[in-house]
């Protein structure tokens, strides 16, 4: 008697190569589904293939803005999922083009291949937001909800890991500098979220265990100023370091300035994001839609980067070994 087995599903990840992407390769990976991973550069996404078995992760090449690549990197998928962000825009990668018609285009290919949809915007999506950031990302929800009704939406705050762009800077930056700037102070709230968490809870919905139509907001189990992250990232790689207070008018100098680099450090609409705080709102918290509401407890910052962060420790010992 043959045994006939079925086929696993097909997800298809717009993003995949990016820093959350890798590890949603990961989670989707260990749970037998098949990827294709929907990337502008297939050439330089070799790294996710590993992830997975032989033949599971495929490379796609894939633009949001063009739908025509877009329309093929979908077609066949049971799931789609959409990680494509941006935190300054740069010639044709604006936040309207990336946030807004980049994610109605995955929305509506989604919906003509008849497959499920996830889409990761960002907590502070807001019509009515003073930053332009902000207001593409509600822009984007609101044109994925409009589209596809059942879709997942998460809005995930800071999100943090081996890869990320915030605390590996820092860290990076406390090499060199005696000090690290605090903008406004540094009293901005934060609550960062594990990379790795996230991944979960995204691949949790393409199981099809999360309510759709539905707005998640993932923070991490703790509210840290940024103040606090600053603190505790100079506590794990072993450095004292001065932390600068910088006025928001001081900020916003400097934005103007550093704003017109090929790859600024810092934009005039980041530091408007900077003034606004970044955690789950009591709505979501009252509703059950974080991370906690769908049974994922979340690790701590000071659990994870010294998982990560030790390089830039080792690196500032063996130069003072050296030195003596």
């Amino acid at each position: 008697m043959i045994e006939i087995t079925e086929t696993p599903k097909l997800v298809a990840i717009f993003g995949a190569s990016g820093f959350i992407g890798r590890h949603v390769v990961r989670a989707l990976a260990k749970r037998g589904y098949r990827i294709r991973a929907a990337v502008r550069r297939p050439d330089l996404a070799g790294h996710l293939q590993p992830l997975g078995n032989v033949g599971q992760v495929m490379p796609m090449q894939a633009n949001l803005r063009y739908r025509w690549s877009v329309d093929r990197a979908v077609e066949g998928a049971d799931h789609v999922i959409n990680l494509v962000g941006i935190l300054n825009k740069s010639g044709r990668q604006t936040f309207s083009a990336i946030h807004g018609f980049g994610a109605r285009a995955v929305a509506e290919a989604a919906r003509g291949a008849g497959a499920g949809l996830t889409h990761v915007s960002a907590i502070g999506a807001s019509r009515n937001s003073p930053s332009a950031y902000a207001r593409s990302k509600a822009e984007g929800e609101r044109a994925v909800l409009e589209t596809v009704r059942d879709a997942v939406v998460f809005r995930p705050s800071i999100v943090f890991g081996p890869e990320d762009h915030f605390f590996n800077r820092f860290a990076g930056m406390a090499r060199y500098s005696p000090f690290l700037p605090l903008i406004g102070g540094g009293e901005t709230r934060f609550e960062p979220v594990y990379v790795g968490d996230v991944a979960e809870a995204i691949a949790r919905s393409v199981d099809g265990d999360l309510k759709g139509g539905t707005v998640y907001e993932l923070g991490g189990p703790e509210v840290l100023t940024f103040r606090e992250c600053m603190e505790e990232m100079l506590r794990v790689i072993e450095r004292k370091r001065i932390l600068l207070n910088t006025p928001w008018s001081i900020a916003r100098m400097q934005a103007a300035v550093l704003g017109l680099l090929p790859k600024p450090l810092l934009t005039a609409d980041q530091v408007i994001q900077l003034g606004i705080d970044n955690v789950v709102s009591e709505e979501a918290k009252k509703k059950g839609r974080t991370l906690e509401g769908i049974g994922i407890a979340g690790e701590t910052v000071g659990t994870i980067l010294p998982s990560y962060l030790w390089r830039y420790r080792v690196a500032g010992q063996f130069t003072r070994k050296i030195a003596a």
